[in-house]
């Protein structure tokens, strides 16, 4: 059965939705969100945006428990400042940058490691990711670098284009928007001329960030049609056949 995605401002409601604590490899302990249970058939990683584990994370996380995940966030920025959730404002974006430019990527990468080992020891046989936004990026090198995953979905992941000379290790399906001013056309092409293999969504109207419904660059008919193709991404690789 599919769900909408929830367009709230505030968490949308589920019983299984919490704040949990993880460790990765060495030894950093971090936050994460996770919604659904062990008992869901299915299971997903998903990764923040330069925000923080905000409120449309989170719901992006209850919206796929509702779609039977097993769904985990990790809060990436507790390798350098615990709690933080910035505005989708251009004062976010600069905090958020700043943040970001502190954190090593294969620390980050350890974080996303976690959070696959707890899914897997909690019964699940195979794992998905999905970013955005710098969580996009991340869903890629996590997809190229590492073994953790065995599907991938990136939304406006910027800089994929600066990463394509390492296969991916799984299926991955890219989206982007063609109004996006911060991924030029150029480097859309790049990705798929490099990477053929490769699924790639371009939504003609959308910029950045038209996913979020906070943001003022949302656009829900490319919302909701990257959100239904990228369920069915997800459930086609990772059920168990």
């Amino acid at each position: 059965m599919k769900h909408s995605p929830s367009d709230n401002k505030t968490p949308a409601s589920s019983a299984d939705s919490h704040m949990t604590s993880l460790t990765a490899s060495d030894g950093h302990s971090f936050k994460a969100w996770e919604a659904g249970s062990a008992e869901s058939p299915l299971a997903v990683i998903v990764v923040q945006e330069i925000f923080g584990l905000t409120t449309h994370i989170r719901n992006v996380c209850n919206d796929f428990a509702a779609e039977g995940f097993h769904v985990l966030a990790p809060a990436v920025f507790d390798r350098v400042k615990p709690d933080v959730i910035l505005e989708y404002t251009q004062a976010g974006v600069t905090e958020g940058l700043e943040l970001r430019s502190r954190i090593p990527s294969e620390k980050t990468l350890a974080d996303i490691a976690a959070c696959a080992k707890a899914l897997r020891e909690a019964g699940h046989k195979k794992i998905g990711i999905i970013g955005f936004c710098w969580g996009g990026l991340l869903a890629w090198l996590t997809a190229t670098r590492t073994h953790d995953v065995d599907a991938a979905v990136s939304w406006y992941g910027g800089s994929i284009g600066n990463h394509v000379e390492t296969a991916p290790h799984c299926p991955v399906e890219l989206h982007f928007g063609g109004e996006d001013s911060s991924i030029p056309h150029t480097e859309i092409q790049k990705i798929r001329d490099a990477r053929p293999e490769v699924e790639e969504y371009v939504y003609d109207d959308a910029g950045h960030g038209f996913g979020c419904p906070e943001r003022p660059s949302f656009n829900r008919d490319a919302r909701d049609l990257a959100w239904s193709r990228s369920v069915d991404f997800l459930k086609s690789h990772l059920e168990q056949k």
